[in-house]
């Protein structure tokens, strides 16, 4: 077995040990004191019209969830209806992407000050396709980051390994580097208005999940450098939501978990149902 591969298994096993450690210490404390966060992105898929009907589907399915924070990002052109449809309920809207200027000559793009202009709360920011797709790298993400909390948006930041990189030995590198150079510069009071979406790049779209132990010991990991570079207090309060393939089958077992503190939904964010299906469950754990 090659060095990287054996180092990696060697880190793995540690983790998992640590993990059954603080569960059978009642170290899962602080996970219940944060509020799990579920939310769905829904990436290049639905019409205005569509958009609305699925909201209008969502509210009265989760209208008595109280202890989940329930996000909906839908398409930059739905933004507003979908606000709109979701008002008064406990449904919040976000944007899947934000640029780091407020206006000028940057076509095609959209600012955190229009997106707030349409009603919504929330923005997603280095998700791993404007990584892979776009080009977005970190220094230009940590700008993303910071201009969109400067006008009062909530941010879900993104981070995650591929495949190539978690198999070649390289996850905790990766990580480490998107955290560290990512939310650079974010403050303890900042981070109230952040969480951290872990997604394995190789477990989004394919139906293939991390099981819950592979989850934890990501999770785990990420708090413990939020812990190292920004303090107990962050690190204690932020939220790491899980990102890959979560679906209403699997989503009891993974939110069970210490680390784990809600998801970011593709596919099953898209209908009404499976969408409800997964924020109940998180419900029910909590």
């Amino acid at each position: 077995m090659p060095f990287p591969a054996v180092f990696t298994a060697y880190r793995v096993f540690q983790r998992d040990h640590r993990v059954r450690g603080e569960a059978a210490l009642g170290w899962n404390i602080m996970s219940t004191a944060r509020k799990p966060l579920v939310a769905g992105n829904w990436k290049l898929n639905k019409l205005v019209g569509e958009a609305v009907a699925t909201v209008e589907a969502l509210k009265p399915l989760v209208a008595d969830v109280s202890n989940v924070d329930i996000v909906v990002c839908p398409v930059y052109t739905a933004l507003h209806a979908a606000a709109q449809a979701a008002a008064g309920s406990n449904v919040e809207v976000g944007a899947q992407n934000a640029y780091n200027k407020e206006n000028g000559a940057f076509t095609g793009e959209i600012s955190p000050q229009m997106i707030k202009d349409t009603g919504c709360t929330w923005v997603i920011i280095g998700h791993s396709e404007r990584r892979q797709y776009f080009g977005e790298g970190d220094a230009l993400l940590n700008e993303k980051l910071h201009f969109a909390l400067g006008t009062g948006l909530k941010v879900m930041f993104c981070i995650g390994e591929t495949l190539e990189e978690r198999e070649g030995g390289k996850m905790d590198d990766v990580l480490t580097r998107q955290i560290t150079e990512g939310l650079k510069g974010v403050s303890e009071a900042q981070f109230a208005n952040v969480a951290i979406a872990y997604e394995p790049v190789w477990a989004i779209g394919t139906g293939v999940t991390a099981s819950p132990e592979q989850a934890e010991s990501a999770h785990l990991f990420v708090r413990d450098l939020v812990r190292k570079l920004f303090g107990d207090a962050v690190a204690d309060g932020v939220r790491i939501q899980y990102g890959g393939s979560a679906k209403p089958g699997n989503a009891a077992e993974l939110i069970s978990q210490p680390n784990v503190d809600g998801f970011l939904v593709g596919g099953a964010a898209l209908q009404a149902d499976s969408f409800a299906g997964i924020i109940t469950a998180v419900s029910a754990h909590g």
